[in-house]
């Protein structure tokens, strides 16, 4: 380990040198199954071909220049995500947590415009947002946002999948501009809330006049089963946020909105040196290509349905397993104690998972793996699970 980088991280005793597909191999050659994607992040795995040949091509090209200047890569990978989304504009920059800043700052604009003197988002507990400042705040989760006081102010937190909560929110505040949630927890151990949970958020932003706003950085790119999570339920957000999967690996976050929401931003407003160069843009599009080209939508459906079967199959009637979940290439096991001891002894038979909200064991792999590695992930883990729990 460095003594000369900051202590941020547990890291794992691993460092990995080379990757293909859903296999990574260790600097002593050995071979692990990864079944976390970089935390959602690798959707077409390591060293995909069709992203390695357009970041080859771009960066021989052009890297960046700055948005003091057109960047046309960046109108077409924003129209892409437009058409598939059904949203009008899109701003690009670097990350999750900064696609919500941006949308944080579109619910202020847009509270501001309809005369609101301090707007307030409604968001939930549980969540996840992001480590800037004002993510942080939003965020559902006090571990996250220990130490960092004096919070960012603006925020109404409300249980996860409760509308009524929300609905006692509207009766009882003027000052309300907007809800952000996510379609799915991460983070907060894969929760899947109930089938109309967004159709009743969509309803209240239209009696209110606020904007439904989405983050989709960890349940986007096709992961679900959908391109965005949101699709499942058949309504249409006024503003999404994307990131990791968005890039395969390549630093790259978008914030999409609609309507009157498409029209905040003014120059001067908003901005990012860096976000939407050509280098991202290029692995943008040859993600959104490849997704669409090899039939990624509907693979990682079949997967994770294949996946929770398999899981369930073996964990069911386990004393200790509290609940299965899944929604596409996301899911979960959570327990009844804390497990955070899995993802070493995963580790050591050569596969990567994650332990989240410390009694879920969380699973993102890859939509490329195939059939017999879809297999090998519900089989390791369900074993694992079991000796763990004896």
């Amino acid at each position: 380990m460095s003594d000369h980088l900051m202590n941020n991280y547990n890291r794992q005793a691993v460092a990995f040198v080379r990757g293909e597909g859903a296999l990574l191999w260790d600097a002593d050659g050995r071979q692990y199954l990864d079944a976390l994607a970089g935390v959602a992040v690798c959707g077409l795995g390591h060293a995909h071909p069709a992203v390695t040949r357009a970041l080859c091509e771009q960066a021989g090209t052009l890297v960046h220049t700055s948005n003091i200047y057109r960047i046309p890569v960046q109108e077409q990978l924003g129209e892409r995500l437009c058409q598939l989304s059904g949203l009008d504009r899109a701003f690009f920059c670097n990350s999750g947590a900064e696609a919500n800043e941006a949308a944080i700052k579109l619910a202020r604009l847009h509270g501001h415009k309809k005369g609101i003197q301090a707007p307030q988002i409604i968001v939930t507990e549980g969540s996840f947002h992001g480590r800037t400042l004002a993510t942080l705040s939003a965020t559902g989760s006090r571990k996250v946002q220990a130490g960092f006081e004096p919070l960012v102010q603006g925020f109404v937190r409300v249980p996860y999948n409760d509308l009524e909560a929300m609905r006692n929110v509207a009766a009882n505040s003027n000052s309300i501009a907007a809800i952000l949630v996510e379609p799915i927890q991460g983070e907060g151990g894969i929760r899947v809330p109930d089938a109309d949970y967004l159709a009743g958020i969509r309803q209240l932003c239209d009696e209110q006049g606020w904007l439904m706003m989405l983050d989709e950085i960890q349940s986007g790119m096709a992961r679900t089963g959908h391109w965005f999570a949101f699709q499942h339920s058949g309504v249409l957000p006024d503003v999404m946020t994307l990131a990791k999967g968005l890039g395969n690996g390549v630093p790259v976050g978008a914030c999409l909105a609609r309507g009157e929401a498409a029209e905040l931003f003014k120059p001067g407003n908003h901005g990012s040196t860096f976000g939407g160069n050509p280098l991202a843009m290029r692995a943008g599009l040859a993600v959104l290509d490849s997704i669409e080209q090899d039939s990624l939508i509907a693979r990682a459906l079949a997967l994770g349905e294949r996946i929770q079967a398999g899981l369930h199959a073996a964990l069911a009637d386990v004393p200790g397993v509290v609940e299965i979940r899944a929604k596409g290439l996301m899911l979960a096991v959570e327990l009844d104690r804390p497990c955070a001891a899995l993802v070493g002894q995963a580790l050591e038979q050569g596969l990567l998972i994650n332990v989240t909200a410390e009694r879920v064991v969380r699973l993102l792999p890859p939509l490329i793996i195939s059939d017999a590695q879809a297999d090998e992930i519900a089989d390791g883990v369900s074993g694992l699970v079991q000796a763990f729990l004896r």
